[in-house]
């Protein structure tokens, strides 16, 4: 585990899909599980950093594509926490219904899920007892239900999915793996109004410090 920001860390060597370790005095919430094979990674790392595994209290999940949620059933299991998502991302978690796919272009495989129970379900502006109050902001277009969580008084936004950063670059995701890009385009611009400090992906470096202005050369690039 390596920090990022006071009480905020995330995981290193894992292959997909970032994950992220909020610490607050009642224990640790993850923010997404990555891939399948990241489980045990992800332990051992809590394991190496003086955390039991049942310090684990809540997984909060960004939307249920396999990147994120793919170790969530190994861990749930390991952990005991309750899982916390959009509810339109519930049924597919639970295994009640089947990934959400785009409607044209190229689409990939219908992926199913280990089914996990959700415990609570997160709706706009809802704000969570952790890091101090963390509001949860509906950020949908990569999934039918993708929500983002924000941290006003640290201006710290975890975006999930709905911005990519890689090589220095901020992109939008890729639009073959995206239900609705221009929904997507309104969640970025959307989230420009926060003028966030920091930011933090599901795919890519996390930006500390005077992200807000890089965020809105970014929208102004793509033109939302």
């Amino acid at each position: 585990m390596q920090q990022v920001t006071p009480q905020v860390f995330t995981f290193e060597r894992l292959l997909m899909g970032r994950v992220y370790a909020l610490q607050d005095a009642d224990g640790l919430t993850l923010v997404d599980t990555s891939i399948s094979n990241a489980a045990d990674k992800i332990l051992s790392q809590l394991q190496q950093a003086g955390h039991k595994p049942a310090d684990v209290k809540r997984i909060l999940v960004t939307h249920a594509h396999p990147d994120h949620v793919g170790s969530l059933p190994k861990l749930q299991h390991a952990t005991g926490a309750e899982v916390w998502c959009h509810p339109l991302e519930k049924p597919v978690i639970e295994g009640r219904q089947p990934l959400a796919r785009p409607p044209s272009g190229l689409r990939p495989p219908a992926l199913q899920f280990a089914p996990v129970p959700v415990a609570r379900t997160l709706n706009e502006d809802e704000i969570l007892p952790i890091l101090g109050g963390l509001q949860v902001i509906s950020t949908p277009g990569h999934a039918p239900g993708h929500i983002s969580f924000w941290q006003p008084e640290r201006r710290l936004l975890i975006v999930g999915d709905a911005v990519f950063y890689f090589f220095n670059r901020m992109t939008q995701p890729l639009a073959a793996l995206t239900v609705d890009m221009e929904e997507n385009r309104r969640s970025i611009k959307k989230i420009t109004t926060l003028k966030p400090d920091s930011l933090l992906f599901g795919h890519g470096n996390p930006i500390i410090g005077q992200a807000s202005a890089q965020l809105d050369a970014f929208a102004r690039r793509i033109g939302v």
